[in-house]
């Protein structure tokens, strides 16, 4: 019988470093929202709960760090000290084309995945489990294993085929998080509302940060009960 697309190779070296903390795969597509992925990566790297973090970007990914932040990706390995204008410590960047990676087998341990942004293409083929890159295998991976997967959609509007893909998706164990940033908090600048927004994603990781705006109730609201 033919192996399955979605099948990787053993290995032969079962050893694996031991690393202290939460294990973390960041996926990166083309959708507009790099600064969202930028910020993204900025908090995992300052978080000592997390230990390690494989970073996988897609070529429009690529494409759009270049076009919205102005980071060419060059050496692929030298991306994620781009994007966060220091020497990363935990981020460890994967070829799409890679599916023999080890985030691309359910025997390695990973503790939550985003995809952010999110395209469509990419819901539709973590959706449908075509396993045909590292980032769709990788989602594919975290859903049969029962782990976190988080999609941050976006794009707009949305036609039937993406609502359904999203349903799929959902259905199997992901949690659709839409890029739809909050104003309740009142945000002065871009940066906190993308902050706010983030903080919204880690904590659906398991990685709930301080700094982030909790809804305590309305003035008005408490004024009148007290």
């Amino acid at each position: 019988m033919a192996a399955s697309r979605c099948e990787t190779e053993r290995t032969a070296d079962n050893s694996m470093p031991s690393i202290k903390g939460q294990t973390i795969t960041v996926g990166v597509t083309g959708a507009s929202g790099a600064i969202f992925a930028q910020k993204t990566l900025a908090m995992l790297e300052d978080d000592p709960r997390v230990g390690r973090v494989h970073l996988v970007v897609t070529e429009t990914g690529q494409r759009l760090f270049a076009e919205e932040l102005r980071i060419t990706s060059g050496d692929l390995k030298k991306l994620p000290g781009r994007v966060l204008g220091r020497t990363p410590k935990k981020i460890e960047v994967i070829s799409n084309k890679d599916v023999g990676a080890s985030i691309a087998s359910g025997s390695y341990s990973v503790d939550a995945m985003i995809v952010i942004p999110c395209t469509v293409g990419a819901l539709a083929s973590i959706a449908c489990g075509t396993c045909d890159d590292l980032m769709a295998r990788s989602a594919d991976v975290m859903l049969k294993e029962g782990r976190k997967l988080i999609l941050c959609v976006r794009d707009t509007p949305l036609n039937r085929i993406h609502l359904e893909n999203m349903l799929r998706a959902q259905a199997a164990g992901a949690v659709i998080m839409p890029v739809m940033p909050s104003f309740y908090h009142m945000p002065k600048t871009i940066d906190d509302l993308v902050t706010q927004y983030v903080c919204r994603v880690l904590a659906q990781a398991g990685l709930p940060q301080e700094k982030m705006f909790r809804w305590t109730g309305s003035a008005a609201a408490k004024k009148a009960e007290s």
